[in-house]
């Protein structure tokens, strides 16, 4: 395969951001929220300090060498999440989650939207949110489980 032929490849950034939130769903009583999310619930909520992978793929270009240019990159990570979620409380600062509960699969939804509106069209491959060393959501933009 020559050098000039296309090759695709995938392009991952980290950042990291701290915000606070309470497992708690509007849907549920406080009782069955408490046995749900346990000491998550606490009314005072706890706090992360969370690790977002965000890999984008593409055709590597034979010009500049690059799938996307990191600088770009790194705006588009400041403006869907660095902006919006860093030292927030994200139950009370962030209006996507009024409604929606706070679970780190929420959050990397959140993040996946933000980024879908930035970068170019089909180029966002993942988001991988870490809330803690344990704890990992991988999400790839999948609406429902294939039947």
């Amino acid at each position: 395969m020559s050098p000039r032929s296309a090759r695709l490849a995938r392009l991952s950034r980290s950042v990291t951001f701290s915000a606070c939130h309470r497992l708690h769903s509007k849907s549920l009583s406080d009782e069955e929220n408490l046995k749900l999310f346990g000491k998550c619930n606490n009314p005072n909520g706890h706090g992360h300090n969370y690790k977002v992978t965000v890999t984008v793929r593409g055709e590597i270009d034979p010009v500049s060498g690059m799938v996307m240019n990191l600088t770009e990159l790194k705006e588009y990570l400041q403006e869907a999440i660095m902006e919006p979620l860093d030292h927030k409380n994200l139950d009370k600062d962030v209006p996507y989650f009024a409604e929606v509960v706070s679970t780190t699969e929420n959050v990397a939804v959140f993040i996946w939207e933000n980024l879908q509106r930035l970068l170019p069209s089909g180029i966002l491959y993942k988001v991988k949110v870490c809330e803690t060393d344990q704890n990992v959501v991988v999400y790839k933009g999948e609406e429902t489980m294939a039947e």
